[in-house]
């Protein structure tokens, strides 16, 4: 029977919840999230939760927020000026920003609020503090070396390149999409 390692190749099928019970991720309808399990390409908890699972198998994990997208930090939400910055659209309160920082590393900014004069941006996920809750059932397994897998390495959606999240997807990463449900991509694939 095919067990998850580290470094295995999976594919995970996921529904993520709230302690509200709001769903939101799901792979429900799309292909299931592929990655190679212990590179950083998932948030910790999620990338812990699938280690021994086996194929088929299902499993529900409750993530803290240190395994997930951490604490929020009042320190990351901040008020710029408006005069001075060009802007090539219109601020509004609840618009999802990707910015980049001089090194290329991607990072989500949500507006909270809009002035005459001022924007505040909260750098802080749009997960930050919460604490997610997974519904997993891994439906494939492969080791690194076994027929198949290069082409899987290949595929793997990997994360931005500051190991942020758990997927490249349209749109960007780290909640700058959105899958049409109002919550923008964030959880266990990141924005799958």
């Amino acid at each position: 029977m095919r067990t998850v390692n580290k470094n295995s190749l999976v594919a995970v099928h996921y529904t993520g919840t709230l302690e509200s019970g709001e769903i939101f991720d799901s792979s429900e309808g799309r292909d299931p999230l592929r990655f190679q399990v212990g590179q950083g390409h998932v948030i910790p908890g999620f990338d812990r939760a699938l280690l021994g699972m086996n194929l088929d198998q299902e499993r529900t994990v409750t993530i803290p927020p240190a395994d997930a997208y951490g604490d929020r930090d009042e320190k990351r939400v901040f008020t710029i000026e408006r005069k001075g910055t060009e802007w090539n659209f219109e601020p509004a309160v609840g618009l999802q920003l990707a910015l980049q920082t001089p090194e290329g590393h991607h990072m989500p900014a949500v507006i909270k609020k809009v002035t005459d004069t001022h924007v505040t941006l909260d750098l802080n996920h749009p997960l930050a503090g919460e604490a997610l809750t997974f519904k997993l059932r891994v439906v494939d397994i492969l080791e690194e070396g076994e027929p198949g897998s290069e082409a899987w390495a290949n595929a793997d959606e990997g994360c931005c390149d500051d190991g942020c999240c758990g997927g490249e997807h349209e749109g960007g990463c780290c909640g700058a999409h959105d899958h049409g449900d109002g919550h923008g991509g964030c959880g266990g694939c990141g924005g799958h």
